[in-house]
């Protein structure tokens, strides 16, 4: 399975990136690009263990639900999604969180399998880990700027 990880380096406390990263609100912000919406399951609010949410949004020209569910969570220190149901063959999101000397280093590790078997592991080489890699780093990117503006 591919696997993504990313470090994000946020001056922000622990904490305050921790319930941003799991704020579906600001997910939808952060993924207005594909016009995601929440639409099942928690669809407001920050997102607790063993709760799920089901997005809605286009990808590529098409419409497509995707549904989740936090199958870890020690705040603030780190927590999981799974995916229950959708595009991807399958994929599990941890969510890491250290403080150091101030700064929230945020880690994500994105393991993930591509739908269609063989053709799906070529559209993966050819373009679905680049999309991916971009996509988890604009919504880093938006956590980082909310989280160090006081925004919460």
């Amino acid at each position: 399975m591919p696997v993504i990880k990313l470090e994000t380096k946020i001056k922000a406390v622990k904490a305050v990136v921790f319930d941003l990263a799991r704020n579906i609100d600001l997910h939808q912000i952060s993924a207005k690009q594909t016009k995601e919406k929440a639409i099942a399951g928690k669809i407001s609010g920050l997102i607790e263990l063993n709760e799920s949410v089901t997005w809605r949004a286009k990808y590529f020209g098409v419409y497509h639900t995707l549904s989740v569910k936090i199958t870890k969570y020690n705040k603030p220190h780190h927590f999981t999604d799974e995916m229950i149901s959708g595009i991807f063959k399958s994929f599990i999101h941890e969510h890491h969180f250290k403080e150091e000397a101030g700064i929230t280093i945020m880690i994500d590790v994105f393991d993930y399998k591509a739908p269609l078997g063989f053709i799906g592991s070529i559209i993966d080489i050819l373009f679905l880990k680049r999309y991916m890699t971009k996509f988890l780093s604009k919504r880093n990117q938006v956590i980082k700027e909310y989280a160090e503006k006081g925004l919460s």
